[in-house]
Order: C-alpha cells, then sequence, then structure tokens
C-alpha cells in the first residue's frame, strides 16, 4: 500500500500499524530497507504452509454443518470460492478445457 500525507497531519491507524511491521519483522538487519532476502521472507515465508492455509479456509467457509467435513451440496453452495481458490485451481481448469 502507498500512503500519500497530501497535507494531511494525522496518520492512519493502518500506517502506523505497517510501519511497526516493518521495524519488528521485516527489515531484520535493521539498515531502514528491505534487501532481497527479507523481501523473499516476507511474500514467502518459510513457516507458512499456503496450501494448508488454503484448504483451512474452504473447509470454514464451506462447512456449513460444523462437522469438519465437506459434502457435495456445501461444495457446490461456496462454488464461487472454489474457483477462485489457488488450492483448486479451478478456474484455470474452466479457461483450458473447452468441454467446460
Amino acid at each position: 500500500d502507498m500512503y500519500s500525507q497530501d497535507g494531511d497531519t494525522d496518520e492512519p491507524e493502518w500506517v502506523k500499524t505497517e510501519r511497526e511491521q516493518f521495524v519488528e519483522f521485516r527489515d531484520k538487519n535493521r539498515d531502514g530497507r528491505m534487501d532481497q532476502e527479507e523481501t523473499k521472507d516476507w511474500i514467502l515465508p518459510t513457516d507458512y504452509d499456503h496450501a494448508e492455509a488454503e484448504a483451512r479456509h474452504l473447509v470454514y467457509e464451506s462447512d456449513q454443518d460444523k462437522d469438519g467435513r465437506l459434502t457435495r451440496d456445501e461444495i457446490v453452495a461456496k462454488h464461487d470460492l472454489f474457483v477462485g481458490s489457488q488450492a483448486t485451481d479451478f478456474g484455470e481448469a474452466l479457461v483450458r478445457h473447452d468441454e467446460f
């Protein structure tokens, strides 16, 4: 996100939060800049499993009866969520296959 003061003296809360995140977590060598390694760690953290997080998100959002399992009806009811999911890549399959 980019922020321009445009004469405004009050800084929005999100800017303050981002500044704190930068100082505390992103600028690991404390040089005031993010080098290539720091940027890589920010974009693709090694301790974060993107596939697992996306799968948990899909189940959480789709599991209407909250039993921890998805039925066909629950998936169909939230088909737009699955089509746009990075985990299923289903939207891309629709583009590549003319039979769909």
